[in-house]
């Protein structure tokens, strides 16, 4: 379907009524591609669904006659992955969103797919919980993309990844059956566990209407502490003595490496409670209900990094503003990146053993294609996740942008890593998957997407072709 049939775009229109199918391009720009920034288009129709039965009527239209569909959250992706291509209409989840259900006895929440994540987590709060996914794009995103990407954020080493957080889906197939799979059980071995067909899937099997997630108890406050290491054996021997002594509560461990800490505290502005001439920084918390009593252990690991030689230097957050003056160092990226630009972004994870050479090879591979670019490293260590920055990329070098990636997923190739952490694949990292995936990996996903999507209409060029 090139252009939208009028008979077509009337019955789009029964089901969500006329102010909910927008069709002129002037005023669907929004909706023609996610912060990733790679290009898109006008889809055939913005179509903004208000319940399941809505998607459900929408996509079993769709499917019989064979019109792609785009489903779009929060529009934060960073891999092309709600991006409009070619001849299709835009599935907007925006008005799928609140709270459905707060069960305090199960310690669960039942939510809409198109709940923005803070939302959730104020919810949870009121409650006495704690909704442990958070990443930056948090007021933005949407938790059905979160599920649909399997976000990761800053507190995976404690949490695990939004599939680790999800009990149950409700999810719509292309041809417009509901599968209502909206447990609220830890403990589920009734045959296969199909949620986690779909978390992760980017909306190639199935569209996500409705989640089911599970609640930790509320936190009040954490230990918070800016720590500079010499090398990355230093860091790795923190992490494993701070999970030890702590008992597993270490909270976050993020690190920066020299360039990204010395950028964020110059160009991008943020304050510096350390020098920024030393190797790598580690910015560690412990999140608890009563930090007051967490104090004393979580300074006794600082103080055994310091005899050590693990620790040369260190700020410990004395108030609430310190931590959110550390995270916003960490989170400084938004106000460096214009200065930058245009710039790559990599997402890239690796055995945490392997890190440090996986940097040193990562920074060897973009400066052999150009030794006067700049690079910036830093992530979530704890869990194995390192973000590269690269640029300013020469506007519209596209065979320098394609030589650097090349050579930068060559590295996470040969150190077993993945070329996608926690951003997913989209668009944007679909040429390089097979760098991630063995030959009969990517047979068998083409085998459930036929089988699940046998017109191909569900978000249809992304993940692989």
């Amino acid at each position: 379907m090139h252009q939208p049939e009028p008979a077509f775009l009337q019955a789009l229109t029964a089901i969500v009524g006329p102010d909910h199918v927008i069709t002129d391009p002037s005023q669907s720009q929004s909706y023609f591609t996610d912060w990733s920034g790679e290009q898109g288009n006008a889809p055939l129709a913005v179509v903004r669904p208000k319940t399941t039965e809505d998607v459900s009527r929408i996509l079993a239209l769709c499917h019989q006659q064979r019109c792609a569909v785009v489903p779009q959250g929060g529009l934060t992706g960073l891999a092309g992955g709600a991006t409009v291509r070619g001849a299709a209409i835009a599935l907007s989840l925006e008005r799928l969103k609140g709270v459905i259900e707060l069960d305090a006895e199960s310690a669960t929440m039942t939510v809409w797919a198109g709940t923005p994540l803070e939302v959730i987590q104020n919810e949870a709060e009121k409650a006495g919980f704690l909704f442990a996914l958070d990443l930056g794009a948090r007021g933005s995103c949407q938790i059905g993309g979160n599920v649909s990407t399997n976000a990761g954020g800053n507190r995976v080493i404690r949490y695990g990844m939004t599939r680790d957080l999800v009990l149950g889906l409700e999810v719509v197939q292309a041809d417009g059956t509901v599968l209502s799979m909206l447990n609220k059980m830890a403990k589920n071995n009734a045959a296969f566990d199909l949620k986690h067909l779909f978390i992760g899937s980017e909306g190639t099997l199935g569209i996500v209407t409705q989640v089911v997630l599970r609640l930790h108890p509320k936190v009040n406050g954490a230990n918070t502490a800016l720590i500079a290491l010499p090398d990355f054996s230093a860091v790795t021997r923190l992490l494993r003595y701070a999970q030890q002594e702590l008992s597993g509560l270490v909270s976050a461990f993020e690190v920066m490496w020299q360039d990204y800490y010395r950028i964020a505290t110059t160009v991008g502005g943020s304050r510096a409670p350390i020098a920024a001439d030393y190797p790598l920084y580690v910015l560690m918390d412990l999140q608890s209900a009563n930090p007051e009593t967490t104090a004393a252990p979580f300074e006794a690991v600082l103080e055994h990094a310091f005899n050590e030689g693990w620790a040369l230097d260190a700020a410990i957050a004395q108030s609430h503003a310190d931590a959110e003056d550390f995270w916003i160092l960490r989170d400084a990226v938004a106000e460096i990146l214009p200065h930058y630009a245009p710039t790559i972004n990599f997402d890239i994870s690796f055995p945490i053993s392997q890190i440090g050479l996986g940097v040193e090879r990562l920074r060897q591979s973009v400066h052999a294609v150009d030794p006067t670019l700049t690079t910036m490293f830093f992530g979530h260590v704890g869990d194995g996740n390192i973000h590269l920055l690269v640029g300013p990329i020469p506007h519209g070098d596209k065979t320098m942008e394609h030589e650097i990636e090349k050579r930068c997923y060559e590295v996470a190739q040969a150190l077993q890593g993945s070329i996608s952490a926690e951003h997913g694949i989209g668009l944007h990292k679909k040429p390089w998957l097979a760098y991630s995936r063995t030959p009969a990996e990517l047979a068998l996903m083409r085998t459930l997407k036929q089988a699940l999507d046998p017109h191909q209409i569900l978000n249809p060029g992304k993940v692989f072709d």
